[in-house]
Parts: structure tokens; C-alpha cells; sequence
């Protein structure tokens, strides 16, 4: 009975997620992370190439929205379905009704349900549990092929994201907790194999101004700092991911180092991978805003260490709970797919929602200027959405944030002086600001669904006034570089300012 429930929940959510993937629009992570398949690299701006390579592949047959969320879309069904053939080779005593219900967890965990959308966490996560059921694998007899297969799978980890470092920081806590010879000997080993991905994103980023390095431990903290607001949005979003009843099943069942069957063996490693990587976050979240997608690669590892631990009833009315909650979500998002786009016209995300929506509409208020004209946003969020839409890359126009420094990898302003550059916005501009940059500046705008847009269309541009106004700004923010960095080039000193290294 529960085997034939799990096919079914499956069916209905591989279903679901399909639908969604067609019907909502590119996001802007999407988008950006598109462009960077569209022009394969060994490295890109703020993370490892991973995502970039994976983008390439899809987009060598198609580039629809359900295709290239086709790797999101799967990846419940696929890390169930691993988990249910898993158990009984990882943990001896594993009963067929327990190993459906652990599957049934993992496919149904809050976020599982919806989230069909691709970001450098998607690949993570793929990598990140097979990664970690090879190393659970391996501790059970200290097997260095097992150990070696973690390894390989955390060097993709590493090539996905850097928060695979925290995977690899459970691992060495796991061999302090274990402190056998064959334990050190395979912590070796995994570490080893990560090496290779390590000197490839270091030889990269030498050669491209340290882009990791500067977004992701300096350029992107400017709001961090101590606060009481982000441990508890840190609480709610791991309630949240987990399931509201886990956490509390969890702590109930601390004081019980027994699994819920005799039958069964739990190696350390497990409850090492569970919990470890919540236990950082929630010291990082003092400072920082824990991202809901920065958590979800670990989940997996608490469910199952919950349900080898739960009596058969406790775990068959979490099971149903899941089931109840994913019916809630699939409900909730059928409905609100159904509502008119103006019914969020007073929110302030609501320019962008019609940008995404209706970029049919957006592209044939720009038909006329795409030939001639360069086309820019003010933001690369906006601007690689609209150029996934268009089929054809927008610049980003002035310093935006940090987030808009891969345009600085792509584009060379000094190859634009001359151009018309049209940058279309979404809130109404102060002419002044662009008139400095060109011959001439004129504006207009256009109503969809009603919300605003302003066509600012500067013609001639004037490079070296953008570099000094601009370019300048941005090279003193972003692009300090520690002088204990090594660099063989950097595109940002070495297009626009020649014999000036980019130094703190």
C-alpha cells in the first residue's frame, strides 16, 4: 500500500512541477545563470562554472523553460527514488514500509514540491546527496572506493557552489567524531579528488580580477552585521524547509541515540550530515540572511535521520502530513495561477512581474530600435530576463550593484563609443543623469497592464565620459583586490584602465 501511495504522490507532483515549469516565466537567477550556457567558460563571475556548463549541454538541444528547468523538475523523483534503493545498502534493518515512507519525505518536503526553478543550488544539491550517501556508505567500513566516490561527487559539489564546503567540513567532523586510521585515510582520499576543481576556479579567478572571491567575501556583505531579525527569519525558513512537525520530532527524539528498530544500525556520519550544516547557518545567520535555497542541499540527510528514528505510526502520520502540506501548496499555487496579474498591481514587485509575464508585449515596444540600437536596463537582474526573452543579450547601463558584475565580463564599452544605446527602465529617470553620457538624450514611455516603462534612447555614445563617470566608480568599489591575491589579468583594469592594476 504505502509503495503504490509514493508512485502516486510522484505521478501528481512530476505532473505539477512539469506544468509549473512551462507556465512561469524565466526568473532573473535563471536568466542569468542562461546567459552564462549561452557563452560557456571556465569560470564565471560569482560562482564556479557548474551551472554555466550544465545551461550549455541543455541548450545544445532546446531552450524552452521546461527544458532547461529539467534537471529542478526531476530531482525530487530522482533523490526519493536513490534514497528508497540506498537504505538497505547504507543502514542494515531497513524494513520495506520505513524505506517508502523516508522516500515519500524527501519527494515531499515543502520546498520539493515547488521549486522548479534552476540556480547554482540545483546541481549542489545533486551532487551534495549522492556525495553524502557515498560517505555514509564508506563509514561503515571505512571501503576507500566509497570514499573515493564521495570525493568525485564533492569535487562537483565544489564546481556547483561554495557552500559545498560545508559538505566537506561535516566530513572532517565526522573523522574527529569516528578518529579510525581508515577514516583519516579516506578524508584523505575525498579531499583529494577536490583538489583538481580547487586549482581550476583559483587559476581562473587569477586571470579575471578574483570575481568569487570579491562577490562573495567582500562585495556582497555591505548589510551584514549583527542582528536579532535574521536568526529568527533564519527559525521560520527551517520550519519551514524541513516540515513544521520535524523539527519538533527531532528534538523529542534527542535524548534517544536508538533507532527506532533493534534491527537497525545508524553509522555517526549520518547525524553528522543531518545536523552540522543547520548548525552553521544558524552562526552564520547572526550576521548574515540565511537564502531559503542555501539549505536545501542538506534536507534529505534530516529527513532520513528522522524516519530511521520514529516509530512505524509517528513516521506514517508525517508521511501523511507531507502528503497534506504538498496538497495545500499544489492547491494554493492553482489558485493564484488563475488571478489576473493587475490583482498585484499595488505591490511594488509588480513592474517586474509584467516584464516577465509580458514580454511579448516588451518586445514589440523595442522592435523597432533592435537592429540599430544597443539595448541596456538599469539592473542585470531586468536585463538578462529581458534578453533570455528577446533571444538577444542587454546590457547593464551605469555602476547598478554588485550582482550586475558579470556584465563586466561580457561587455566592452570602449567597442559601444559612438553607438545609440536605448536602456529601458522601470521607474521614471532623471534625464541629467544620462545626458553626460551622450550627444543627445531623448525619453518616452509605455503602458502594459498598467505599469510604466520609460525608454531613455541616448544617442552617440561618449565612452570616455561613461569611464570616468562610471566605469571609475565601479573599479574603486568592486574591484579592490588584496594585494595577496595573484593575478595574471583583469578585464575590468586591463580594457579601461591600462597600466593601473586593480588593487585595495
Amino acid at each position: 500500500m504505502t509503495g503504490r501511495l509514493f508512485v502516486a504522490l510522484l505521478v501528481v507532483t512530476l505532473v505539477f512541477r512539469f506544468w509549473l515549469a512551462a507556465a512561469f516565466p524565466i526568473t532573473g537567477d535563471e536568466a542569468y545563470f542562461i546567459w552564462w550556457g549561452w557563452k560557456p567558460d571556465w569560470g564565471f563571475y560569482d560562482h564556479p562554472p557548474m551551472i554555466g556548463w550544465l545551461f550549455s549541454a541543455l541548450m545544445a538541444v532546446g531552450d524552452a523553460e521546461w527544458w532547461l528547468r529539467l534537471p529542478a523538475i526531476l530531482q525530487p523523483a530522482v533523490l526519493a527514488l536513490a534514497v528508497y534503493w540506498a537504505l538497505p545498502r547504507l543502514f542494515s534493518g531497513v524494513g520495506e514500509e520505513r524505506r517508502w515512507w523516508t522516500a515519500t519525505l524527501v519527494l515531499l518536503a515543502p520546498v520539493n514540491v515547488w521549486n522548479v526553478f534552476i540556480t547554482t543550488d540545483a546541481p549542489l544539491a545533486w551532487f551534495s546527496v549522492f556525495s553524502g550517501l557515498a560517505w555514509i556508505r564508506a563509514s561503515r567500513d571505512d571501503a576507500p572506493r566509497w570514499y573515493l566516490l564521495a570525493g568525485v561527487l564533492l569535487a562537483g559539489a565544489v564546481l556547483s557552489k561554495y557552500f559545498a564546503a560545508i559538505l566537506g567540513f561535516a566530513y572532517l567532523v565526522d573523522v574527529l567524531r569516528r578518529r579510525t586510521p581508515g577514516a583519516w585515510t579516506g578524508l584523505a582520499i575525498a579531499y583529494a579528488c577536490t583538489l583538481p576543481a580547487l586549482a581550476l576556479m583559483a587559476w581562473w579567478n587569477s586571470g579575471n580580477c578574483w570575481p568569487n572571491y570579491m562577490f562573495n567575501f567582500v562585495n556582497r556583505h555591505g548589510d551584514a552585521g549583527w542582528s536579532i531579525r535574521t536568526p529568527l527569519l533564519y527559525a521560520v525558513t527551517l520550519v519551514y524547509v524541513l516540515g513544521p512537525p520535524v523539527l519538533w520530532l527531532a528534538w523529542r527524539e534527542r535524548a534517544d541515540r536508538r533507532p527506532a528498530s533493534a534491527d537497525l544500525s545508524l553509522p555517526v556520519a549520518l547525524s553528522t550530515l543531518a545536523w552540522l550544516p543547520f548548525l552553521l547557518f544558524a552562526v552564520l545567520s547572526l550576521v548574515k540572511q540565511i537564502g531559503l535555497h542555501w539549505v536545501l542541499s542538506f534536507v534529505p540527510f534530516t529527513l532520513i535521520w528522522l524516519a530511521l528514528r520514529l516509530n512505524p505510526v509517528s513516521l506514517r502520520r508525517l508521511g501523511l502530513f507531507f502528503a497534506g502540506f504538498a496538497t495545500l501548496h499544489i492547491a494554493g499555487i492553482l489558485i493564484v495561477s488563475r488571478m489576473p496579474l493587475e490583482t498585484w498591481q499595488k505591490t511594488r514587485l509588480y513592474d517586474g512581474i509584467v516584464l516577465s509575464f509580458e514580454h511579448q508585449a516588451i518586445a514589440r515596444e523595442l522592435q523597432p530600435y533592435r537592429k540599430d540600437w544597443v539595448l541596456a536596463m538599469d539592473g542585470y537582474s531586468n536585463a538578462v530576463t529581458l534578453g533570455y526573452n528577446l533571444r538577444q543579450y542587454v546590457i547593464v547601463f551605469g555602476e547598478a550593484s554588485s550582482h550586475a558584475r558579470h556584465d563586466d565580463l561580457v561587455t566592452d564599452f570602449r567597442t559601444l563609443a559612438g553607438r545609440n544605446i536605448l536602456i529601458l527602465r522601470k521607474s521614471e529617470p532623471k534625464l541629467d543623469d544620462y545626458r553626460k553620457y551622450f550627444r543627445e538624450v531623448g525619453v518616452d514611455s509605455f503602458e502594459i497592464r498598467g505599469a510604466r516603462f520609460w525608454r531613455v534612447k541616448g544617442e552617440g555614445f561618449d565612452y570616455p565620459a561613461y569611464r570616468d563617470g562610471v566605469l571609475a566608480g565601479a573599479r574603486r568599489k568592486y574591484y579592490a583586490i588584496p594585494a595577496w591575491l595573484p593575478q595574471t589579468a583583469c578585464y575590468m583594469c586591463d580594457r579601461y584602465f591600462p597600466g593601473e592594476a586593480c588593487r585595495r
